[in-house]
């Protein structure tokens, strides 16, 4: 087991601690090091940067812009049900809302890295193009934002 911390990046030296995780297991380290969002108590946060620290682990963030403002319930998104979750949600410039396409379940954290590390994602017989991704700490849930074939292009 290891230590992680969220960091809210200044241009100072500083950065105040925002959140602790104490005994986490790397793997879930490692899955939380692939996402480029983290949202916590209805704040969303974007990754600067991650790093290892004096034998702990670190994620630096700022508050993301007010567009990325966190849906109280991510439009129909469920975190219910066992295993990790991650949603595949389609991404669109200037949209308010991200709908849910597909919840994909992983009984091994291994397979969940591994699809939010992918830039291409085939669902439905199309295949959609990593935007970003976040931990969704509120719900319990991971989610790829990805956009539409013909949107990508």
């Amino acid at each position: 087991m290891a230590r992680l911390e969220y960091r809210l990046s200044h241009a100072t030296d500083e950065s105040p601690l925002l959140y602790v995780y104490n005994y986490i297991d790397k793997d879930e380290i490692s899955m939380r090091f692939a996402c480029d969002y983290y949202v916590k108590e209805g704040v969303v946060y974007e990754k600067l940067s991650a790093a290892f620290v004096r034998g702990l682990y670190v994620i630096y963030v700022r508050v993301a812009a007010e567009e990325n403002a966190a849906a109280p319930d991510a439009a129909g998104g469920s975190a219910l049900g066992p295993g990790i979750r991650v949603e595949l949600r389609h991404f669109r410039e200037e949209a308010d809302v991200y709908p849910l396409l597909h919840t994909f379940r992983f009984a091994d954290d291994d397979d969940a890295l591994l699809l939010l590390q992918t830039d291409v994602v085939e669902w439905n017989g199309r295949e959609w193009t990593k935007s970003s991704t976040e931990v969704d700490e509120d719900r319990g849930v991971y989610v790829y934002y990805a956009m539409a074939p013909e949107a990508a292009r």
